[in-house]
């Protein structure tokens, strides 16, 4: 007995696809390389690296050199004034470095020098230079004849003071000195405004414990009054607007 097949029941067996074995994973499409995006990032990595290299070779040839904190006057000290700051070194810039500082301190200023100003050698010196047209006075003062609490940079105004008329030798003083005389009588100031260069810390103890020495810097035309007032004791000096 011939057992009869059922038609298409083997093809559909074989015509099925074939489902994938579980834990098989598909191919992936080949991973497109862009070799220009790779060398730039190369490129940058070592642009990066020749920054940072410039820079700790920029930091190692920075020096250490003094900077004023406060105003120093024509004649002063920077005393303790002084910070130190780092700068890159130029050979063309003759910075005073920090270490020089103890020999700074000895010298003293030929013009007026700001606050922040960072103190190259040809700044100080022995002497302070004397302006053109300027000259410098110094003041023999008695307490009350000058303001307390005077310091350097202060500007004034010197009067003439004492009893100018009092005696003979006076009158005579006061006739031969001229316009001081005139001034004098007038009220007037013997010098209108005079720059203080120098005071002593204390009074000065050359001359008395109560006197100071005043230096002061005024025109060159007005100094030999200001002197003669000065050697006969009758300057005054008081603090006017500008300071």
């Amino acid at each position: 007995m011939k057992i009869q097949e059922r038609p298409g029941a083997g093809n559909n067996r074989s015509s099925a696809p074939a489902q994938p074995t579980t834990g098989e994973r598909l191919p992936s499409p080949p991973r497109e390389r862009k070799p220009a995006l790779a060398a730039l990032a190369v490129l940058l990595i070592l642009v990066g690296a020749l920054g940072a290299t410039m820079l700790v070779l920029r930091a190692g040839d920075r020096v250490e050199v003094v900077k004023v904190t406060s105003d120093i006057q024509p004649g002063e000290s920077v005393g303790d004034n002084v910070a130190s700051v780092l700068v890159a070194d130029d050979a063309g810039i003759n910075y005073v470095r920090w270490n020089q500082l103890k020999t700074l301190q000895g010298l003293k200023a030929k013009s007026t020098i700001y606050k922040g100003t960072l103190v190259i050698g040809q700044m100080f010196g022995t002497e302070a230079d004397v302006p053109a047209g300027k000259a410098v006075v110094g003041l023999s003062l008695k307490e009350g004849q000058y303001p307390e609490g005077i310091e350097v940079g202060d500007l004034v105004a010197a009067y003439q003071v004492g009893n100018t008329g009092s005696s003979g030798s006076n009158s005579e003083d006061e006739a031969g000195s001229g316009s001081t005389g005139s001034a004098s009588r007038a009220g007037a100031p013997i010098v209108e405004e005079a720059r203080v260069t120098k005071v002593p810390a204390g009074g000065d103890s050359t001359i008395s414990s109560t006197n100071k020495r005043v230096t002061v810097t005024v025109d060159e035309s007005d100094a030999a009054a200001l002197a003669r007032a000065a050697s006969a004791n009758q300057v005054a000096l008081v603090k006017v607007p500008g300071n």
